[in-house]
């Protein structure tokens, strides 16, 4: 149902609640503010097909604004709340937005960006009283801003509580169903924002997606959903979005931490949740006492997604939990779907699953059909039409030469039973001695080393073999980064791989860029070690 249908129907129930504060906004209080910010919308100017763009961290509004978004018939770009200004201001400005919501918070950075974004008409500014932000600058005393006049450029400057306060808690007169434009997560060059056809309906419309992941996982009204993963991300945004039109609870950590993760489990007796791999590794190497703390009994399914699980770790999560842990494989583009549960991974480990949606193809260079068990690039006949927001040449380049059929350059392949296998993305693969090398396979094996907290791996440049395999290891706390732990990691590598995969040297980083989707933002380690030289492959 609708949100506003729970809100008559139980109004007094979680709609969703923060987990650091502990703070409940029940279906009634979320239907109320969902309005009010689409009487804003409306006021600003925004009419249907129109743009707007969200940068702020985890907070209390966040739902909201997407939901308002998606009753006035707009197209809304979460943005990752990490980005600098330039990133940011690219992607405002990219996805036509004249109305940027953005978070004391993010304030400083989101102002910044506007100079650079001269569509934006109006920037809403969530308050927020969180303590880590305490020391942002102060609007009174803020040299660096030119919006003592509550403008920046073009763009006014408005207080969002204020702004939604004065708006009646009734729906709009002319609502319809929007849509999130988001954007991918640009790993390898400039993200890219993926459209779909949008279908000039009312917002209460069923979505077909949501009916297919409350029968996959079993999502249902009274389900205790924890979502500990940025809220701009879209496995975030559909698993939240099932939840909340299935009239369940969210609870939303503001930030991931393993530990707080487990309480929240027992304090809010959750039953669904979706993870990414770190976030297992991460809990996996809590001390015994910490793991053994909490009660997870009321855990039902548990789905990761976002890059390939180090077969050691599923099995340690699997023995830990259960066989609750469902896995899945589906690009921002949706291009196609592939997923299995615990028993089927179980017996085909490594997998994906097997495709649910989208007709999978996996070919050469050339385009050739490869066989079973041959590693090649993923091509779907695609599930659902999309093209990259004004951008034809990257739409081309994802588009088969016939038009059938599209890719986000994954590598992979199918065994006999027509389970999925991913090797790694096309964009980071080695080739070193005419021999094609895949780093996730030696990031998987890495990280499941007691001393080593993340890895990346990647080609650098080498004379003779034109690429060499180059490691770069975040240690454990209290792990002294030096030669002993350096010829003990290489050791580890050569026990379990090939020689030609061995690692070649390896560096140190305090931490590596890891999204907080958990992807790994390879493309800037890798470029320091290229310099002014180019690889084949990039």
């Amino acid at each position: 149902m609708y949100p506003g249908a729970y809100a008559q129907k139980h109004p007094d129930r979680a709609a969703f609640v923060m987990a650091a504060t502990g703070q409940v906004v029940t279906y009634r209080e979320y239907e109320e503010r969902s309005n009010q910010l689409a009487h804003v919308l409306r006021s600003l100017g925004l009419r249907q097909f129109d743009h707007f763009s969200i940068f702020m961290e985890n907070n209390d509004r966040y739902l909201e604004v997407c939901s308002a978004g998606w009753r006035s018939g707009l197209i809304y770009t979460p943005i990752n709340s990490y980005l600098t200004a330039e990133e940011l201001a690219y992607i405002v400005d990219n996805s036509e937005s004249t109305v940027l919501i953005t978070s004391r918070a993010k304030r400083e950075t989101a102002i910044e960006a506007a100079r650079e974004c001269p569509r934006l008409t109006h920037i809403l500014v969530v308050g927020g009283d969180d303590d880590d932000h305490d020391d942002d600058h102060d609007d009174d005393h803020d040299d660096d801003h030119d919006d003592d006049h509550g403008t920046i450029g073009d763009a006014r400057v408005v207080d969002y509580v204020t702004a939604v306060s004065a708006q009646p808690t009734t729906p709009i007169a002319d609502e319809r169903g929007g849509s999130a434009m988001l954007y991918s997560s640009g790993t390898t060059g400039r993200p890219k924002g993926i459209t779909r056809p949008l279908v000039d309906q009312p917002p209460d419309t069923p979505n077909p997606l949501f009916s297919f992941l409350s029968m996959l996982w079993h999502y249902r009204e009274d389900m205790v959903y924890l979502s500990p993963a940025p809220l701009y991300h879209s496995a975030p945004q559909a698993a939240v979005g099932a939840t909340i039109l299935l009239g369940g609870t969210v609870v939303v950590m503001e930030r991931f931490d393993p530990v707080d993760y487990l309480r929240c489990v027992e304090q809010y007796q959750v039953t669904h949740s979706q993870l990414v791999p770190t976030m297992f590794n991460r809990m996996l190497k809590l001390s015994p006492e910490e793991r053994g703390r909490y009660d997870l009994s009321s855990l039902e399914v548990a789905v990761h997604a976002a890059a390939p699980c180090p077969v050691p770790v599923k099995e340690a999560m699997i023995d830990w939990w259960g066989p609750i842990i469902h896995e899945y494989y589906g690009a921002t583009e949706g291009l196609g779907f592939t997923a299995c549960n615990s028993e089927e991974w179980l017996a085909h480990k490594g997998t994906v699953g097997k495709v649910m949606f989208g007709d999978l193809h996996i070919v050469d260079d050339d385009m050739n059909e490869l066989s079973v068990g041959q590693p090649g690039t993923l091509w779907f006949k695609s599930a659902n039409t999309f093209e990259y927001h004004n951008d034809a040449e990257k739409t081309r380049e994802a588009t088969s030469p016939d038009g059938t059929m599209t890719t986000v350059n994954d590598v992979g392949y199918i065994d006999e039973e027509g389970f999925v296998y991913l090797t790694d993305r096309k964009t980071f693969m080695i080739i070193s001695g005419g021999v094609n090398i895949y780093p996730q396979e030696m990031e998987n094996l890495l990280v499941t080393h007691p001393k080593v907290a993340d890895a990346a791996v990647f080609g650098v440049p080498n004379v003779d073999l034109g690429e060499e395999v180059k490691a770069v290891v975040q240690p454990m706390p209290g792990i002294e980064p030096d030669a002993a732990l350096t010829e003990e990691l290489l050791a580890f590598c050569r026990q379990h791989l090939a020689r030609q995969k061995v690692p070649r040297s390896i560096d140190y980083l305090a931490e590596l860029p890891r999204l907080p989707t958990g992807k790994l933002y390879k493309k800037p380690l890798r470029d320091q070690y290229w310099g002014e030289g180019t690889s084949r492959i990039i």
